[in-house]
């Protein structure tokens, strides 16, 4: 992991085509602004968790399903 110290107002370039600028400081909070192209998506980390979980669910067969998949193939003939 890169560590920069960077101060309000101040930026940096990722790869010439993304700026992140620092826009202020409140206690704990840092507030970032984000410049990217279009097809750069740009996700909060618990945001982007949530959407790999997801992904990782939809493509992963639940035991039911294989278990009525290996009955058909057992059983061709029976619906």
């Amino acid at each position: 992991m890169l560590v920069l110290s960077r101060k309000k107002g101040e930026s940096i370039v990722i790869q010439d085509q993304i700026e992140v600028t620092i826009l202020g400081v409140e206690g704990d909070t840092v507030r970032i602004g984000i410049s990217a192209p279009k097809h750069v998506d740009i996700f909060r980390k618990e945001v982007y968790a949530s959407i790999q979980e997801s992904n990782r669910d939809s493509v992963a067969p639940s035991i039911s399903d294989i278990e009525a998949l290996m009955k058909r193939l057992n059983n061709p003939n029976k619906k």
